[in-house]
């Protein structure tokens, strides 16, 4: 199973980019992606950006993880 992750476009140099995802910096391929801006947020697997997303879903999908993390943790709790 393939994950993708939203990330924010930070900065852009050629075609490639920095990107953030809750605080962490990764470098980005941009060669999949046409008319990618700095603030725009992108799907992130394996070192490239695979399409843009709005910000509200990017957000949304960011609170989804959260909300499974802490699922995680409860169920890690119990056992």
């Amino acid at each position: 199973m393939c994950l993708s992750i939203p990330a924010k476009i930070e900065s852009i140099d050629g075609e490639m980019a920095m990107v953030s995802v809750g605080g962490a910096r990764y470098k980005a391929s941009l060669q999949m992606i046409d008319d990618a801006n700095i603030g725009d947020y992108v799907l992130l697997h394996a070192g490239f950006a695979l399409q843009k997303l709005s910000e509200e879903d990017a957000k949304e999908t960011l609170r989804l993880f959260d909300e499974l993390e802490d699922i995680n943790n409860q169920d890690e709790a119990l056992t």
